[in-house]
């Protein structure tokens, strides 16, 4: 998920790719490849001498050893850059030539936007009992329509950490998962800290609204939990739910947490890490970096707060990249093959020893000791397997996920009324529907 950028403008090739794949390459002109194999090409984003591509390598290194005979698969890793281009913009420029490989990496967000331009297709049909080794997060996230695009070969989550020295030194208690802090209690919470966190030359919390994808991903679940939602459930309409009245109370949340200075309205770097703020809302990767690079942080993970109207919804950050057949693919029986090998329990297991990403599989919950034996780790594991939520499916996931993030800069830093700006996001998202609900009429 961190820093993941999807280019839109491999949505607007929405070109019908089919029968074009590139000739395959003949047997023994790769090491491993023999006769009578079916040979699948796949692509990565990521860099193979890295922790993830190492697992990634492994991982379809281990497909070949189990299916010996009957599949070959390759992997091609292309890295992003720092912009996110890179990967993106080779599957640009395919979509556009026809030459997509069997299988894709999608960051989990934009499958609905990949299925409705035909860049890839439904997986082959998979069992109740083969959906049912993942969580329930990784089959939400790859279902468009009713049908199973992507598998997730990790997920992710946002965590709530607080400093346990600081909330013992204030007096205050940690809610049980099922009962999280409410808005409103949390604001009482951070009037509370605010003298203390004041004498620390800090804030109550470490909030920051990042560009790019970050910002919807850490903070959509106050619109979740408040009983909203970002577009319809069809994913073709923004007008009534993007600025809905539940929607306006988030946005003026977030005001109001830069207004009475629970936070910085400017980022500071390492402000939790530093010991200057009681909470921090960040990825799941931030456990790791405390243990790593802060061991001298008392960590922990509360609940991430909810509406004062929660009534026990899913509206937990989730999701992550996963992985896809292409609608070039030349058989979706293989493809789907390496899709559910290169997510399954074997593989999360080997990217959290490598890399530390969240598990795709139950039983790679289970098999992993960190989580029944690190209570952060295990809050981060209990909140995405009872209220992980998808980012929104839609085909201008990209445009809805860039107006989130101006939006809420606009609102809660700027002071822009919350209502007129609401408005002018569905303008802007409305722009990028048009052709789509063009197409559906």
């Amino acid at each position: 998920m961190k820093k993941a950028v999807f280019l839109a403008a491999v949505l607007s090739a929405a070109v019908t790719i089919s029968g074009c794949t590139e000739k395959a390459p003949e047997p023994g002109s790769i090491a491993g490849f023999d006769e009578g194999e079916k040979y699948i090409e796949m692509w990565t984003y990521t860099i193979e001498d890295t922790p993830e591509g190492e697992a990634c390598k492994e991982s379809v290194e281990s497909f070949n050893e189990a299916f010996d005979g009957k599949y070959f698969a390759h992997v091609q890793f292309i890295p992003r850059n720092d912009n996110g281009g890179g990967y993106a913009d080779k599957i640009n420029a395919s979509v556009i030539s026809g030459d997509l490989p069997d299988v894709i990496a999608v960051d989990g967000p934009n499958i609905s936007a990949y299925a409705a331009n035909g860049i890839i297709q439904p997986l082959a049909e998979l069992t109740d009992e083969e959906k049912g080794v993942y969580l329930e997060s990784i089959i939400d996230q790859g279902t468009v329509d009713g049908k199973l695009y992507a598998l997730g070969a990790m997920e992710s989550s946002v965590g709530l950490y607080y400093n346990k020295d600081i909330l013992a030194q204030a007096g205050i208690d940690i809610p049980d998962a099922a009962r999280p802090w409410t808005w409103t209690e949390f604001s009482e919470i951070l009037e509370k800290l605010k003298p203390i966190m004041e004498e620390k030359n800090g804030y109550p919390i470490d909030m920051t609204f990042p560009v790019g994808e970050t910002s919807i991903y850490l903070y959509a679940p106050f619109i979740w939990s408040n009983g909203g939602d970002l577009v319809s459930p069809d994913g073709l309409t923004a007008d009534g739910y993007f600025n809905s009245d539940s929607n306006l109370e988030a946005f003026e949340y977030f005001k109001m947490l830069a207004d009475k200075g629970y936070m910085s309205k400017t980022p500071i770097e390492q402000l939790f890490e530093s010991g200057r703020a009681a909470f921090k809302i960040d990825g799941a990767w931030e456990v790791n970096i405390i243990y790593e690079s802060y061991p001298d942080i008392n960590l922990g993970v509360a609940p991430y707060i909810v509406g004062d109207n929660w009534d026990g919804e899913k509206y937990a950050p989730s999701g992550s990249w996963a992985y896809a057949a292409t609608t070039n693919t030349n058989d979706l029986e293989a493809s789907t093959e390496l899709i559910k090998w290169i997510s399954g329990t074997d593989s999360s297991m080997l990217l959290f020893e490598k890399y530390k990403s969240l598990p795709s599989t139950y039983e790679a919950y289970e098999k992993i000791k960190e989580f029944s034996e690190d209570e952060n780790y295990k809050a981060l594991y209990v909140q995405l397997r009872d209220y992980g939520h998808p980012r929104p499916k839609t085909p201008v996931y990209p445009q809805v996920s860039t107006v989130f993030q101006q939006t809420i800069e606009d609102v809660a830093l700027s002071g822009m009324d919350a209502r007129e700006e609401l408005d002018k996001s569905v303008e802007r998202i409305n722009a990028k529907l048009s052709r789509y609900n063009r197409n559906n009429e």
